[in-house]
């Protein structure tokens, strides 16, 4: 079975960090990009950023400077590092991997979906 699962997700106050991991089974991570997309309350699910199987990247602008995605695909694991959490980065975060992040905000890209894990930012 084909499965991305996420974790690490959490309550923090403002200006914390968190690490999210996004650990694949049933397949290796290695040709794959992977994205993080986001979820707040009663808003559509947004693409935040990217990783390519080459380790090229791709940001939004709201988290440039604040969030970094990296890979190890010895732990066929992929990270998501927040840092300087603000209360709207409050989502239930979700990883996918697909083939490319040339349109990495656009869900049509991607093949497989974790089920994500809530952050919520709050004092």
């Amino acid at each position: 079975q084909l499965q991305l699962v996420e974790s690490g997700g959490g309550l923090v106050q403002p200006g914390g960090s968190l690490r999210l991991s996004c650990a694949a089974s049933g397949f290796t991570l290695d040709h794959y990009a992977i994205g993080w997309f986001r979820q707040a309350p009663g808003k559509e699910r947004e693409g935040v950023l990217c990783i390519s199987s080459s380790g090229m990247t791709s940001y939004l602008d709201s988290v440039k400077g604040r969030f970094t995605i990296s890979r190890d695909n010895a732990k066929n694991t992929v990270y998501l590092q927040m840092n300087s959490l603000k209360p709207e980065d409050t989502s239930v975060y979700y990883c996918a991997a697909g083939w490319g992040c040339s349109r990495y905000r656009s869900e049509d890209e991607y093949d497989y979906w974790g089920q994500g894990t809530q952050v919520t930012v709050s004092s």
